[in-house]
Order: structure tokens, then C-alpha cells, then sequence
């Protein structure tokens, strides 16, 4: 279990780039209740990524409790090949090869639709509790990345597996979305280099390459 832990963070910080796009914009929130103290953004900025993660945690722990209910693990192989498929998506996607595994963002846009207005009533963020509270929210976020992480982990069909594999995933993505200001205009040129996004991509792939059942 540690390789496939160690996967997940690298899954997300191979993705970090996206990720600044999907959650950078959430600093200005962060900011406008602080009064620009920076130990106090950062505290904001640590519970709402707090949030976020739990949130992954959680819906991981609930899609390898379904999968556990079905019976996936009795089907190892399939399992495999569902495991190791989404891994060579994602890593096409890092790679910037094809985005086509970004379609599944749609699976998960009637929840956000309902939680979304939620969000709006903890912004602009003024306490500790708020921060907390809407990265729980914004862990339910549609993105492709995120959807396509939760199908690999889920094929544990073990809600605790699931769950430890989606936390890593969310510690993975911890750099790019805790970085600020220059550091992360920085971060973000580093991650969107095309040679890097190729490297990236194909160690993604090839993890998912050797994940399938199809060597002796």
C-alpha cells in the first residue's frame, strides 16, 4: 500500500497546475477578512485546504464503501485493469496529451449545483471556523482529476484504503494551493513547462502501464 500512497501524493502534485486554476482564486477570499496579516492568511489558508482534503477523504471512504459493497475486490482483474486505465488517462491528461478524462467533471455538477450557493454565504471569509468550513464545500468541486483519482482509489473496494489513498492525493496538492504571490506564479511557470508536464505524464502512465494484469 505505501507505492500506491506514494502514487497518490505524486498524482496530486503532478496535477498542482491544475489545481492553481481550480482553487488559486479562492486567496482572495482568504484575504479580504484578514487584514493581510500573513501568519493569519496562511492559518486561513491551512483550514481551508484542511477542509478540502477531509472532503476528498470522505468521498473516498464512501466510494470504496460502495465498491466494497458490490464486490469489486472479487473481481481482482477487472479491477486491475479499471485501476491501471485511469492512471494512463490521468497521466495522458498531466501530460497534456488528451483531456478527454475531464468529461467525468459532468458526474459530479448536480451536487456542486446544490452546494455551490452554500459556499457563497462563508465568503468573505472573517474566522477560522468559515475557512474550515468552506474548504469542506470546496472539496466537492467538479474536476476531472479529482473524479479520476476517486475511480483509482475506489478500486481498492476498501473505504479505509480508499479513504488513506485520497487524503495522500490531498496532501499531494498541499504545495501548489498553500503557495501565494510570486511563489505561486512561480510554481505554476514550473508545473506548465511543456518537458515537465511530459515527464510527469509518463511516470503516471507507466505506473498505470505496469498496473495492469497483463504482464507474467
Amino acid at each position: 500500500m505505501t507505492a500506491e500512497i506514494l502514487a497518490a501524493v505524486a498524482i496530486g502534485f503532478a496535477g498542482a497546475g491544475h489545481c492553481i486554476g481550480m482553487c488559486g482564486g479562492i486567496s482572495a477570499a482568504l484575504t479580504l477578512g484578514v487584514n493581510n496579516q500573513r501568519h493569519q492568511i496562511l492559518l486561513y489558508s491551512l483550514l481551508f485546504n484542511l477542509g478540502r482534503i477531509i472532503s476528498y477523504a470522505i468521498v473516498g471512504a464512501l466510494l470504496g464503501g460502495l465498491a466494497a459493497s458490490i464486490q469489486l475486490n472479487q473481481y481482482l482483474q477487472e479491477s486491475l485493469y479499471l485501476a491501471g486505465t485511469m492512471l494512463i488517462l490521468m497521466g495522458l491528461s498531466i501530460a497534456q496529451l488528451w483531456h478527454g478524462v475531464r468529461r467525468i467533471e459532468v458526474l459530479g455538477k448536480g451536487i456542486w449545483q446544490l452546494i455551490q450557493p452554500l459556499s457563497k454565504h462563508l465568503m468573505p471569509i472573517q474566522s477560522l471556523k468559515q475557512a474550515l468550513l468552506l474548504g469542506l464545500l470546496w472539496g466537492w468541486l467538479p474536476c476531472g482529476l479529482i473524479y479520476s483519482s476517486l475511480i483509482w482509489a475506489s478500486t481498492s473496494a476498501n473505504w479505509q484504503h480508499s479513504a488513506i489513498l485520497m487524503l495522500a492525493f490531498g496532501i499531494g496538492t498541499l504545495p501548489a494551493n498553500l503557495a501565494s504571490g510570486i511563489l505561486a506564479e512561480q510554481l505554476k511557470a514550473l508545473l506548465r513547462k511543456q518537458l515537465n508536464q511530459r515527464l510527469l505524464g509518463l511516470m503516471m502512465i507507466s505506473l498505470g502501464l505496469y498496473t495492469l494484469p497483463i504482464w507474467p
